[in-house]
């Protein structure tokens, strides 16, 4: 049996974005020390606020979206592929792996080394948030798995 998990890369640790945040606020705010005696502050301050927020709602969601995980089983009868969305959703596609096809497209695809699997009437896509070289080593790993189960002939 074959178990893969994989999930989006977070190079920022928790520790690094409220680090990252409380930098982009401290400067966001000397930026404003030239201009504290001037009516000009007023103009600035929902800029110097608004940075800070920004990113923060920005790194929240990324951290939200790395909740993603994609879990692929292969056994000698069956493969099956769960996708659990960030918001909890869970989708489920499954099919005889004698009959599934990997397949790796560089043209006319949504991205590069664009990965999918196809067999049971569907074609879904695998990996999308890995980058292009680990979706080719995963691409290399399935089509080796899947061949190991073909009869020698």
């Amino acid at each position: 049996m074959l178990a893969l998990t994989l999930w989006p890369n977070r190079s920022l640790p928790r520790r690094g974005f409220a680090l990252v945040v409380a930098v982009v606020a401290v400067g966001a705010a000397l930026l404003l020390v030239p201009f504290l005696a001037t009516p000009v502050v007023w103009g600035l301050l929902p800029f110097a606020a608004i940075a800070p927020l920004a990113l923060w709602a920005a790194l929240r969601r990324s951290y939200a979206d790395g909740r993603l995980r994609e879990e692929l089983r292969l056994w000698p009868d069956l493969i099956t592929v769960e996708r659990r969305e960030a918001d909890g959703a869970v989708r489920r596609w499954h099919a005889d792996p004698h009959w599934v096809r990997v397949r790796l497209l560089d043209e006319d695809a949504p991205v590069e080394k664009y990965l999918t699997l196809e067999g049971n009437g569907r074609e879904i896509e695998l990996g999308a948030f890995l980058s292009p070289p680990e979706r080719e080593a995963l691409y290399r790993d399935l089509r080796a798995a899947l061949g190991r189960l073909q009869p020698a002939g």
